[in-house]
Order: C-alpha cells, then structure tokens, then sequence
C-alpha cells in the first residue's frame, strides 16, 4: 500500500480547496455579471418604451393645458394642470426606478460622471474626489457604483450625517473607493451593506466597514482592474 506523505497530503488538499474557492468565485461572478447584464437591458427598455412614450404624452398634456388656458374654462384648466402634474411625477418616479436598475449614464460616460449625476439626487451634501486616469472593466464599475450609492442611503437615511466624501483612485490595477460620512456611526455589515460585501468578494475585491459609535462612518473598498 502507498503512503502519502503528511506534506504532500496537506498540499493536496490545500490545492483543491483553492480550486474550489476559485470555482465559487467564478460562479457568483457569473451571477452577478448575469444581473447587471439583465438590469442593463431592463433599464434600455424602460428608457426606450415607456419612458418615450410618458415624455410624448407629457408634450400632448402641455398643449393641452395651453388650449384650456385660452378656453378661460377654469375647471378644465383645473383638471388639464392636474393631469399634467400627475404625469410629470409618475415619469420621475419611472426615472428614479430605472436609474436604480442601471443608470446609462453609468454604461455612457463611466463611474466619475454617474457618481456626479448620482451625487445630484443626494439629500445630504456629496463631495467627490476622482483619480481615474482610464475607465475600469463595466463590472468594476457597476459594482463601485451601487457601493456609493449604498452607503450615501446609509447616510441619508440612518446616520444624520450633513456631508458625505467619495474618493476615487485608480492605482496601478486596482480601483479603490472609500465613501466617508461625518454622521453618528454605528452602522453594522447588514441589509444592504452584507448584498453589496458579497458582490465585492465575489469578483476578488475587498469590503470593509469602519463605523464606530459617534464617529461617523466608513466604506473602503477595493477592486481588482485586472
């Protein structure tokens, strides 16, 4: 009978276990970039399907309006006013909804300028600092997007922060995104933070969270470019 030696056997099993944590990682990374791609496209429907079609109808409701206005009818005025304003908030609420599906301006001019546009929506004060001499692979970017985008509801909504800062760097092959708020700290890997965590690993980056009590909060995240 063959003996295997205590080194030869530890370096066996040591090997398939990398290769299954490699498999794991390439299955979850086909995942995801299996989402992004189905919310890419269900984000090119909305803008081209209803969207048009809300913007075309609000033109039809303009006009509408114009002529009940030289009508001095003050209750179709009423209603024609009303209608419109109805329209333009549901066609806010569509753009609202797709833009947390997959922004295009995310697949159009890159992470700097969707972080800005996102930044725009912002409740809280958002200051971005971006060293992004090229763009990053689309995956890289998707995933730094919806980090910031996490993190700034965190802020929003949970840490009564009154200034957010995003930084941007791009060093060597790895992108790195640190998004820090001035708010009461506290906040713990959990909801969205723990979805977004898996999402970073699963493509070989890093997530880390720094959130001690009164101190405000931290997210440092780093991702292979490579």
């Amino acid at each position: 009978m063959w003996l295997i030696p205590v080194a030869a056997g530890i370096a066996i099993v040591e090997a398939a276990y990398e290769r299954m944590v490699l498999e794991v990682r390439s299955a979850a990374s086909r995942v995801v970039t299996a989402q992004d791609d189905a919310r890419r496209r269900f984000e090119q429907d909305l803008h081209d399907g209803a969207q048009h079609r809300l913007v075309v109808l609000g033109m039809e409701l303009g006009r509408l309006v114009d002529l009940a206005e030289r009508s001095g009818e003050a209750a179709l005025m009423a209603a024609a006013a009303s209608a419109r304003d109805e329209l333009l908030a549901a066609t806010a609420d569509l753009r609202a909804f797709a833009r947390g599906l997959h922004p295009s301006v995310l697949t159009r001019d890159g992470l700097a300028a969707a972080l800005v546009s996102l930044a725009e929506y912002s409740t809280v004060p958002v200051r971005i600092r971006s060293d992004l001499p090229r763009r990053c692979p689309r995956a890289v970017e998707t995933s730094a997007y919806f980090v910031v985008g996490e993190a700034l509801t965190n802020a929003t909504r949970h840490s009564g922060a009154t200034q957010v800062e995003v930084h941007l760097v791009l060093d060597a092959s790895v992108l790195r995104v640190t998004v820090s708020d001035d708010g009461c700290g506290g906040a713990t890997p959990a909801g969205g933070l723990v979805g977004l965590a898996d999402r970073v690993r699963s493509g070989g980056g890093s997530f880390e969270l720094d959130s001690p009590a009164g101190a405000g909060t931290r997210v440092r995240v780093e991702l292979p470019c490579g």
